[in-house]
């Protein structure tokens, strides 16, 4: 028996992820996928469009056979810990083969060798490193930089190669797995797959299948556009019958899940949340707002020297952020805020166990034996229940999981407060089965 492991947040779930799912399989041979999959929180520092039970149901009818939360602390991470929380579920399952993911060079040597590069940096390198962000210039912007200046010095093979791997997001991203997983000592094995069709990036639509929508349901190679172009669609439409900009962009299930649920349970977006951030930005003191996790004391400056009264967060993002302080960081932080998420606790976590226990989220039936398989190794606690999870898990693993309920539940708070749609909270949420 082959398990493949996939790390998404299918935020939301679309044909490219489908694409993924089925090539992964083919190239590994696998029998069954396994997703980690961020929860109603996700990494760029923003909620999800949709709840994370949405999410593991598309997944599942999708291609998946079970799906386990990231614990949030990684879910909003910068790619380093995002990766390293997720690598390290993953590995401690216990039974997982293969590591796929999706990257734009989809040359898994040439990753491996920039993964070698940015993990075991000469000298020149760090101090190359070190004086762009004495600079001013931001971290990722600086590693370019001395990668890129490293590389034209040693005149290395390749060089022109690595330099565009550790430019794309996807690549970064594969590179931080593959680090991960040496860290941890994993025996996964990591494949990757060039990402096709969608850039990243990408703000519209694939509109080339239009001609043949029937097609295109079953075809790939003219139906794939990017999530952020899918949720910019979900987030204005107003009206259900305007979804059609989307339909032949995911698969019929996804879409059919959009129009029966549109303004019933999404969509959810960061401005939901404006009023609770900018309450808690308010109401703490510079040197309060410095112990969230990526929250400098620059940015806490900066926040606390700022009129937001009349400011959407996308603009009051836009103002904290400077020429070394990425956007993204910022909106990781004042997620990091919104959450109570703090540098101490996670820094614990790190020094540690890095994961705690491994909450399944969904699951197929026939995928059930599964769980016996993984609870054989005894790496991991394996939550089905919240309430039971107490008598599974340490102080810093109840700290762990506490955070995730709070985040699950205060994005049910929003759905109702936006929707007045309840959702059952997470001590009477069961797993979703198919």
């Amino acid at each position: 028996m082959k398990v493949l492991g996939i790390i998404t947040e299918y935020n939301p779930f679309h044909k490219g992820h489908k694409y993924h799912i089925e090539e992964a399989k083919r190239i590994t041979g696998a029998d069954y996928v396994i997703a980690v999959m961020s929860g109603d929180f996700v990494q760029r520092g923003t909620p999800a469009i949709t709840s994370k039970y949405d999410r593991s149901l598309m997944a599942l009818y999708n291609g998946v056979d079970m799906v386990f939360e990231l614990p949030v602390c990684y879910a909003t991470g910068s790619a380093q810990y995002f990766a390293l929380g997720a690598v390290s579920l993953l590995n401690g399952l216990g039974i997982v083969d293969y590591l796929c993911f999706g990257s734009e060079c989809g040359d898994i040597e040439l990753l491996k060798e920039a993964a070698q590069l940015l993990n075991s940096p000469s000298e020149s390198f760090q101090s190359l490193l070190y004086s762009y962000i004495k600079d001013g210039i931001s971290y990722p912007a600086a590693r370019a930089l001395a990668a890129e200046q490293t590389l034209l010095s040693e005149n290395k093979d390749k060089s022109s190669q690595l330099l565009e791997a550790i430019s794309e997001p996807n690549n970064i991203l594969g590179i931080e797995y593959i680090n991960a997983l040496k860290q941890i000592e994993s025996t996964i094995i990591p494949v990757t797959i060039r990402r096709h069709k969608a850039h990243y990036h990408d703000k519209y639509i694939n509109h080339d299948n239009d001609k043949n929508n029937s097609k295109a349901n079953n075809d790939y190679s003219d139906g794939i556009s990017s999530a952020t172009a899918i949720r910019a669609i979900l987030e204005n439409t107003k009206i259900s019958s305007d979804l059609n900009l989307v339909k032949g962009s995911v698969p019929k299930n996804v879409y059919e899940y959009f129009i029966r649920n549109h303004y019933t349970t999404y969509p959810i977006t960061i401005e939901d949340f404006a009023a609770i951030i900018k309450y808690k930005l308010l109401s703490e003191s510079s040197r309060e707002l410095a112990t969230y996790l990526d929250l400098s004391s620059d940015i806490a400056d900066r926040i606390k020297n700022i009129d937001m009264i009349d400011l959407s967060l996308e603009e009051l993002s836009q103002s904290i952020k400077t020429k070394n302080i990425t956007l993204t960081r910022v909106n990781r932080s004042l997620i990091h805020v919104l959450l109570n998420i703090k540098k101490e606790a996670f820094q614990e976590y790190i020094d540690d166990k890095i994961i705690y226990y491994a909450r399944i989220l969904g699951m197929k039936k026939e995928a059930s034996h599964l769980i016996r398989k993984i609870k054989k190794h005894e790496r991991l606690p394996i939550i089905t229940k919240v309430s039971s999870a107490y008598k599974q898990l340490d102080p810093l693993g109840l700290q762990m999981l506490n955070q995730d309920i709070f985040a699950s539940h205060l994005y049910n708070q929003i759905i109702y407060d936006k929707f007045k749609t309840t959702i059952v909270n997470e001590y009477k949420h069961g797993i979703c089965l198919i």
